[in-house]
């Protein structure tokens, strides 16, 4: 099963569909940003600069129809497509390269600001696939912005990984995610030590320069080719992070920065999973409330339902089962999105009268598995990012202790979430490189931070952490009392209004701003 944590609201919702206010002070419009030629040199929190090969610096982009990938069709004529040479190893920007693939359209206004940079997520989303499909919901920002997204370093068309087949996917879908027994456990950490070294024998040297922070630099590098004297970017979910330690090794060269559903920046490996317990118990309780169902009471059958498919799992209409971890994934994609509650019931319904086809579905799409069998590679990039990033490692006999906790949590997600701490880095070929992520940006101009109240997989809380981190005078928090994963394009005007003044006009929002 994919890995739940900061996965996007675009990336979910796509699976989902292919499965089943106060004022502030503005500007000219500009914000006193410069979109000529890029400055000489990047500039980061220490205030030097970084002496980087003119073979970087100065590199044209060779931008040329996009071609179909494996995960979608080439995209209309208005998008067009490059790579860009970035350092392997950021250590050595004079040594050996990797190729970045971008995708590009070009504004549509007289009155260009620049590029806007997005970020979907993941870690692991690929920018190049999403990028097209997004944009209908930011068509107002391409007015003034050249919209851009990419692939990152160890993902999709940028060296992109695959650390086991198909077939081994399939297998494993049938370990045991929340062990019951020491033979259970055995297995499930075996397995984890498997995908690792299929991670380390697919990746190679790539393994340990797939970090936030090579890809926060080469978004840098990136600014620097694309013409822009300040970014400006768009980051979901784990593009929050991205964003937020961007901001902080490179203060001086923020443009308008936009972060929605927002990573709590101060959680470690265990408080990420414990945050996400949270998060999605309660989607799950709001989910019930909506179908006139005690929350306490309807956690507490589908926790029993999930027990009865461990014992016994359900057949399907293809032929294949659906075990307990199949059918908890199939339950967490539709708490993404509230559009997806019909589905959800209807899923539900079908299990207890011992069908399991539609959650099976669910989890399909979730996990990228296509008719044919075949496996997308999202969470093999995201765990290869993820584990280079979290230095924590829980022990098995650590996450025993935790799961109490857990569990009073949620009685549906807390036993899973608790055993991911173990499981998802066990026994890892390289070593984590912290514990939370820095995000401080002193300097920087405003960064708008964007909080659902009801966001199952980035809980609300996490915005405000990411404001007060960022600094003061530079976080600014908005906030949608609303409901799935992410706030922009929601259905919420007073958001997307709010978000496109601060992006087209540089209007900077009452700090605490509330749409409901």
């Amino acid at each position: 099963m994919a890995r739940l944590a900061r996965w996007t609201a675009f990336g979910a919702a796509a699976a989902f569909l292919l499965a089943g206010c106060g004022g502030g002070s503005s500007d000219d419009g500009r914000g006193g940003d410069r979109t000529g030629a890029a400055a000489s040199a990047s500039v980061g929190a220490s205030g030097t600069t970084a002496a980087l090969p003119s073979s970087l610096t100065a590199q044209r982009l060779d931008w040329g129809r996009c071609k179909a990938t494996a995960d979608s069709p080439a995209p209309g004529s208005d998008w067009r497509c490059a790579t860009l040479k970035v350092p392997l190893d950021w250590a050595k920007p004079d040594g050996e390269t990797i190729g970045l693939a971008l995708i590009r359209a070009r504004a549509r206004g007289e009155h260009r600001i620049g590029s806007l940079l997005f970020n979907f997520g993941g870690p692991g989303g690929s920018g190049v696939s999403m990028m097209p499909s997004y944009d209908s919901t930011v068509s107002s920002l391409r007015e003034r912005y050249d919209l851009v997204s990419w692939d990152p370093r160890g993902v999709a068309a940028s060296e992109g990984v695959r650390c086991r087949g198909d077939k081994e996917i399939q297998a494993a879908e049938d370990v045991d995610v929340t062990p019951d027994t020491p033979a259970e456990e055995r297995a499930y950490l075996q397995d984890a030590a498997d995908f690792g070294e299929g991670c380390r024998k697919a990746a190679e040297k790539l393994m340990a320069h797939v970090s936030t922070t090579d890809t926060a630099r080469d978004m840098d590098l990136m600014r620097r080719v694309l013409g822009d004297d300040r970014l400006h970017y768009f980051g979901i979910s784990y593009g929050t992070e991205l964003g937020g330690v961007y901001a902080h090794l490179f203060p001086r060269n923020v443009g308008r920065l936009v972060l929605d559903a927002v990573v709590d920046p101060g959680a470690d490996t265990v408080g990420h999973a414990m945050n996400q317990t949270r998060g999605f118990q309660r989607a799950l309780d709001d989910y019930l409330k909506s179908t006139g169902q005690d929350p306490r009471q309807g956690s507490r059958r589908i926790a029993g339902l999930l027990k009865r498919i461990d014992a016994h799992p359900l057949p399907t209409s293809s032929g294949r089962e659906l075990n307990q971890t199949l059918a908890l994934t199939g339950i967490v994609l539709p708490l993404y999105s509230k559009e997806g509650w019909p589905t959800l019931t209807s899923a539900l319904k079908s299990a207890e009268q011992g069908d399991g086809s539609e959650l099976l579905e669910l989890a399909d799409g979730y996990n990228e598995r296509d008719a044919s069998g075949r496996y997308g590679t999202t969470t093999h990039s995201q765990r290869l990012i993820s584990c280079l990033d979290d230095k924590q490692r829980p022990t098995a006999e650590q996450t025993r202790k935790l799961l109490p906790a857990f569990e009073k949590i949620s009685p549906v997600f807390g036993d899973f979430l608790g055993w991911d701490t173990a499981g998802w880095c066990h026994d890892w070929p390289v070593p984590g490189q912290y514990d939370t992520p820095e995000v401080s940006a002193p300097g920087a101009p405003p960064v708008l931070v964007v909080g659902n109240t009801g966001d199952p997989a980035t809980p609300y809380e996490g915005a405000k952490k990411m404001a007060d981190e960022l600094g003061e005078d530079v976080g600014v928090v908005l906030t949608w009392k609303g409901e799935g994963h992410g706030a922009y394009g929601s259905g919420s005007d007073c958001v997307d209004s709010t978000v496109d003044a601060y992006l087209l006009k540089g209007t900077v929002p009452e700090d605490g701003k509330v749409c409901s």
